[in-house]
């Protein structure tokens, strides 16, 4: 990577793979870092708002399934 490419703004990509990184806890200080300093915050809470709620969607889908099978 060159250092144009470091200080380039992170596509939606980009985005999803920071905003699933911290959700996880697994994000590195150098990629955190990079967020900060290019990124633009909007993105990332859309993105980050738009996990969560898939995820808590899910599992309200896998607990009615659990309890429907029982």
């Amino acid at each position: 990577m060159t250092d144009k490419d470091n200080n380039a703004r992170p596509g939606l990509l980009g985005v999803i793979q920071s905003v699933l990184a911290a959700l996880f806890g697994v994000q590195s200080e150098k990629k955190r870092q990079q967020d900060f300093e290019h990124g633009r915050a909007s993105d990332y809470i859309l993105v980050g708002i738009i996990f969560v709620i898939m995820f808590v969607l899910s599992l309200i889908w896998l607990v009615n399934t659990i309890i429907d099978s029982a």
